[in-house]
């Protein structure tokens, strides 16, 4: 199939890269748009892909059309696309908070969508995407989507009203894992370790501790309980986590973004 991307950003970038490193399309069978000549020269130098600055001619080419576009952008796109042939197409929509409903009203009929969210560590191959798809997307279709979006990472189908929790607990959550290794970087720097080792090794700790949930299948408070020997260092630090509220800020950090998504 060729696929076309309308935007060619950071995720457009991570997806592309994800779908040549599994060799699911060569660049030929690649059309992206983009306004500016610099994003579209830089698409065509690193993953040689044909580029162009018009929205309605990716549309036109492609089998499956991704918007990766920001989501106050959509409206002015689809008004652009919205009058391409769709017969046999796939429209993937990456934006938070504009459902399925909302874009089937702007194309002014039902046009097949999947609606996903992926998120940024697709850049190395570890990425997590929600998705759910109208009832005109043919199964064909919607396995074909759940294989690109899987050469960059996971792929969990939900039901579309919990896509805004997607937004929250994996879309935006990469900026609040930065936070805390930042944070637990600093925290190593106070104590005299090096900035670029204390970085190193908050972040292999983060990494290592969630292959753990993932791959072993424990409940992430028995794996806790692993590491907190009785009156031991962890649990010192699990104390004052708990004293400054650690998990109720991140649920509150969590419910603001979904709440926020949908209101966009």
């Amino acid at each position: 199939m060729r696929i076309g991307f309308i935007g060619l950003g950071n995720m457009a970038s991570a997806m592309i890269a994800g779908i040549q490193r599994e060799h699911l399309v060569s660049g030929e069978e690649i059309l992206g748009s983009a306004k500016t000549q610099a994003t579209r020269e830089r698409a065509q130098r690193e993953f040689k892909v044909r580029t162009t600055r018009d929205n309605g001619e990716v549309a036109a080419g492609a089998d499956v059309v991704i918007l990766a576009v920001k989501p106050q952008f959509f409206e002015e796109v689809i008004a652009q696309i919205r009058g391409e042939d769709w017969e046999g197409k796939t429209l993937v929509s990456l934006a938070p908070g504009k459902t399925i409903g909302w874009i089937q009203e702007r194309f002014g009929f039902a046009v097949p969508v999947v609606r996903c969210m992926p998120n940024t560590p697709a850049l190395v191959g570890e990425g997590c995407s929600g998705v759910c798809a109208s009832p005109e997307v043919a199964e064909e279709s919607r396995t074909y989507v759940n294989r690109l979006l899987g050469s960059f990472g996971r792929v969990v189908e939900v039901e579309e009203h919990l896509m805004d929790a997607v937004v929250g607990v994996s879309g935006s959550s990469p900026a609040y894992v930065f936070l805390f290794i930042e944070a637990m970087a600093d925290g190593a720097v106070a104590c005299g370790m090096p900035r670029k080792t204390a970085y190193e090794m908050a972040a292999q700790a983060v990494l290592g501790s969630a292959r753990m949930v993932l791959e072993t299948g424990k409940h992430p408070g028995e794996l806790k309980d692993m590491v907190c020997s009785p009156g031991g260092t962890t649990i010192q630090a699990v104390k004052v986590l708990e004293e400054k509220n650690f998990r109720g800020t991140v649920m509150d950090a969590l419910t603001a973004c979904v709440e926020k998504s949908k209101n966009m």
